[in-house]
């Protein structure tokens, strides 16, 4: 199936059967019918309320089956060593090792049905961070470069410009490389031809560390806050340029970092308490997902926390996969995610916060040496706040989890679906240095999603 028919596909809304099995959607007193009439009659003209954005980004692949998508119903070959278990929306099923999450399930939905045809682990990274499909699909060879499409954070930053001193859009705790990839780092996580100025702000190390601290915040011990000011003053009667493209531009934003007290506390996590830091994990991605948060709460508008550089092979469990998963992986993803969610709503900010997780594909239905290989055809994403139903089951795959049996989203369709809930309209167009237009995604968005 191509992207148009995935685009066409993609927005057809929740099926019948899917709207039974999970009963929540329909409020009490109301019947199915009436559900239905209303949201395909308030669908055209929903409107996402988020300000802000994490994204969870699981780098290597996830396996569906195994997390979002358990198939016990299936020959053991299929379902594999793990048992589904029931959460806080009745008919929705879990993988075994998310029990925070599984008590959680009224907050989020799961999309059960992307898909795509590119199974390298690169070029689909493109596909997703930036709403298009890489300038070199299925490959492993072709790293990041100023030929990308903008990523997220870079159309953010250039469509929503902020106030805030903290940088607009963070990354965080390093851009996606893959050791054995000819390629090295994953396109589609910079700026590309917009140009360096609208590259995310890069962190990288291990926030859980006593010595974690971020590059570039700190001056010099020989040079005071008025010395700095005076030179950024200098700095810019001396720009004639006037453009934030240029060097001088990025000299303004990082002595604006420097100068900024905001910046500095925003990035400093000893300042939460040792209950809310052991809540989220004390490991990289547990304290990298507190991290975002405080970044959120300090006015970034878009946070990617990439799956940290474990020194083992992330989600790719081409071998070992049930020890890996049960282990390494989804204990720490299941406390991260869940301790985020209670967070932000207990702060007030999950309802204008979009959280995203998702990887760049999932993985072969059938189990093989012990673990399972790339699958892009069919993969689980998961939505939460920013305006999202909860409790929601969006798509589903066949009897495998080999192919979606019915509404199927593409990886650009979820991007898009980030720039609705920001209020982006993703047909917005945007031009490259040559003044060709370009659509900021070439998805559509899953308003149906939204309330």
């Amino acid at each position: 199936m191509n992207s148009q028919e995935h685009k066409r596909q993609s927005c057809q809304g929740l099926t019948r059967r899917e709207m039974l099995r999970v009963g929540s959607l329909a409020p009490l007193g109301f019947g199915l019918t009436d559900v239905l009439q209303a949201q395909a009659a308030n669908t055209p003209n929903t409107k996402g309320q988020a300000k802000s954005v994490i994204l969870l980004f699981m780098w290597g692949g996830p396996s569906h089956i195994d997390t979002w998508d358990p198939k016990p119903n299936a020959p053991p070959e299929i379902r594999g060593l793990f048992k589904p278990i029931s959460t806080t929306v009745p008919g929705l099923q879990i993988g075994e090792h998310f029990p925070h999450l599984a008590t959680r399930a009224q907050q989020y939905a799961v999309v059960r049905s992307m898909t795509h045809t590119d199974p390298a682990h690169l070029s689909p990274v493109h596909h997703l961070m930036t709403g298009r499909i890489a300038p070199k699909p299925n490959s492993d060879a072709d790293g990041a470069s100023r030929g990308d499409a903008p990523c997220l954070g870079a159309v953010v930053q250039k469509l929503l410009p902020s106030s805030h001193a903290v940088p607009p859009a963070v990354t965080l705790p390093w851009a996606v490389s893959h050791p054995a990839a000819p390629g090295g780092t994953a396109p589609g996580q910079n700026g590309g031809w917009l140009g360096n100025a609208f590259d995310p702000f890069l962190v990288t190390g291990n926030p859980n560390l006593p010595s974690f601290a971020v590059a570039g915040l700190r001056a010099a011990s020989d040079v005071s806050a008025d010395r700095l000011r005076g030179r950024a003053e200098l700095s810019r009667l001396l720009d004639r340029t006037g453009g934030l493209n240029g060097y001088t531009g990025l000299q303004h934003k990082a002595l604006d970092l420097l100068l900024s007290p905001t910046v500095s506390t925003a990035f400093d996590l000893s300042r939460e308490a040792m209950t809310i830091r052991d809540k989220y994990g004390r490991h990289a991605h547990g304290q990298s997902c507190l991290l975002a948060r405080r970044l959120i709460e300090a006015g970034t508008r878009l946070v990617t926390v990439n799956w940290p550089d474990d020194g083992q092979t992330f989600w790719d469990t081409h071998g070992n996969n049930f020890p890996s998963l049960k282990t390494r992986l989804m204990p720490p993803a299941d406390k991260a995610f869940a301790a985020l969610l209670d967070d932000l709503s207990a702060r007030g900010l999950l309802d204008e916060t979009l959280v995203i997780w998702v990887g760049e594909f999932g993985r072969t239905p059938r189990v093989e040496n012990a673990g399972r290989q790339h699958w892009p055809q069919c993969y689980s994403a998961v939505l939460a706040g920013g305006g999202i139903q909860g409790g929601v089951i969006y798509g589903s795959s066949d009897k495998i989890g080999a192919h979606p049996a019915s509404n199927p989203v593409a990886p650009a369709d979820l991007t898009a679906t980030v720039y609705h809930a920001l209020g982006i309209d993703p047909m917005t167009e945007i031009n490259d240095p040559g003044g060709r237009p370009w659509r900021i995604a070439d998805g559509t968005p899953l308003r149906q999603l939204f309330v």
